[in-house]
């Protein structure tokens, strides 16, 4: 798997300060995509053990609140061979950190019905993922308004809670909002210290 770029210090693809990984790879070619170079699955540069310890460090800080995946498209098959293990580690080693993807794919008709490749792989990237940002981005949706998502038909799953209920839970940032992900660990929201 290739990569485009990392962001260590994203403020835009999730909650909180988060390490971003734009992989490359995508079939989707959504128009008026904001990363067509992405598209080519040999844009970039190779995913090595050594680039995974870039991101291992990165996340690290307390002030990091975990990881997103962008694209290119994660959920690609091919992506995801090498994708699922490194989440599971990232998991082990942080927890309490989330982890937010973005796909074009269908979080109930695409991910949860094994038409992406092996399901075992699916299931693993799933297992791992906090928050799914889904659907294909539409041009004549787009609406800059919206947060964490390009276009109003796009959708943020809350993964864990939609697997242990087998139903679609949407994520609800009201109540996800933790001071840390808003202020930082070391930083209070206002500046009065408490």
């Amino acid at each position: 798997m290739n990569y485009a770029t990392i962001k260590k210090h994203d403020v835009a693809n999730g909650l909180g300060v988060r390490v971003s990984l734009f992989v490359s790879g995508c079939t989707h070619h959504c128009k008026g995509c904001f990363n067509p170079e992405t598209w080519d699955f040999n844009y970039g540069k190779a995913f090595t053990g050594e680039v995974q310890e870039e991101i291992i460090k990165a996340l690290t800080p307390d002030y990091i609140s975990g990881l997103s995946l962008l694209g290119g498209e994660p959920f690609e098959p091919d992506n995801q061979a090498v994708l699922a293990p490194f989440l599971t580690r990232v998991k082990a080693l942080f927890p309490e950190k989330t982890i937010w993807c973005y796909s074009g794919y269908n979080f109930e008709s695409d991910m949860l019905t094994g038409k992406l490749g092996d399901a075992d792989i699916t299931d693993e990237m799933l297992r791992n993922i906090d928050i799914l940002v889904d659907g294909k981005f539409v041009e004549s949706l787009k609406d800059i308004s919206l947060r964490f998502k390009g276009s109003s038909n796009q959708r943020i799953i809350d993964v864990q809670k939609s697997l242990a209920t087998d139903s679609l839970v949407l994520w609800d940032e009201e109540s996800n909002i933790d001071r840390k992900d808003i202020a930082g660990s070391s930083i209070d929201c206002c500046g009065c210290g408490e």
